[in-house]
């Protein structure tokens, strides 16, 4: 299956994700070239919904792998069923005179499949989200190589294994260390901006349909200033705006006031850093601000 520019647009518009050529040129151009994906940005700015939006457009499988500090190869591609290779071993020495495929414990039919492996065995291809690489080490980045060049996987005991398809490949990165060069190189790369003030508006409106325009326009505003204003260590980011908007609608809420902003703060704020920032400018300025 193969989707046009308009084709792709559409899917994001299906799955109400709201952007322009600046993230679909790049999603299809590595659809084009069969090239991974390397998504970066702020926490929460949707980065991971894009893995989940070409899925539902190929109308696929979405593999993850979830990247963690001490991930290695045995957790990412594939482990050896121990359990299994050890009963057999015992049946062998319970049953001497019986022929027993005891040489063979390494075969496929011992292996465990993970992610990465799943990714390229699976017979429909699927999209594979590696998802946060930048919480792995340097190490874990060149055994992605192969896999991120040729589509294959060596494995000791079996040797090389191709891809059946070529994965759809979507990487993800908060920033939290700098790549390598070797892993940049492989990837055509992407970076999702925090919206602009009518662009949020439009993405609260469409994922928190029962808001009232004035108070999406409100929450739009305030988020906006504190962003381009305060020095906070996160900034809220979509994820955050959406969980105010909707909690501003469950209390019934048509416009932001400074005591509703003073009892919700904290959907918007993670540490206690950011929320004593918040405290040294105030409900009631924000409030003026947004509406200046």
């Amino acid at each position: 299956m193969k989707l046009t520019k308009e084709d792709l647009k559409k899917s994001f518009k299906e799955e109400n994700y709201i952007c322009g050529d600046e993230i679909t040129i790049p999603v299809y151009l590595a659809l084009e070239l069969e090239k991974p994906i390397l998504i970066t940005g702020e926490p929460g700015v949707g980065k991971t919904e894009i893995a989940k939006v070409l899925s539902n457009a190929f109308d696929t499988e979405l593999i993850r792998l979830q990247c963690y500090e001490g991930l290695d190869e045995n957790k990412a591609l594939y482990e050896w069923n121990y359990q299994k290779q050890l009963l057999n071993i015992q049946l062998n020495k319970n049953n001497p005179e019986e022929e027993q495929l005891t040489d063979d414990i390494f075969s496929e039919d011992y292996l465990l499949e993970r992610p990465l492996l799943k990714a390229i065995q699976t017979d429909k291809r699927p999209v594979l989200l590696i998802d946060e690489i930048d919480k792995t080490d340097q190490e874990f980045e060149a055994f992605l190589f192969e896999l991120l060049s040729d589509f294959q996987v060596s494995i000791p005991e079996l040797g090389t294994i191709k891809a059946k398809q070529r994965p759809i490949v979507i990487l993800t990165s908060n920033a939290d260390r700098e790549l390598s060069d070797g892993l940049k190189r492989r990837c055509i790369f992407l970076y999702v901006e925090l919206p602009s003030m009518e662009k949020e508006i439009e993405i609260i409106q469409t994922k928190v349909p029962s808001i009232g325009k004035e108070l999406s326009r409100d929450i739009a505003a305030a988020v906006s200033y504190l962003r381009a204003n305060l020095e906070f260590k996160k900034q809220p980011s979509i994820s955050e705006t959406l969980d105010w908007a909707r909690a501003l609608v469950s209390l019934d809420a048509d416009r932001l006031s400074p005591e509703l902003i003073q009892r919700t703060q904290a959907l918007l704020f993670k540490t206690k850093h950011d929320l004593d920032v918040f405290k040294e400018l105030g409900a009631k300025e924000l409030t003026q601000k947004m509406r200046a």
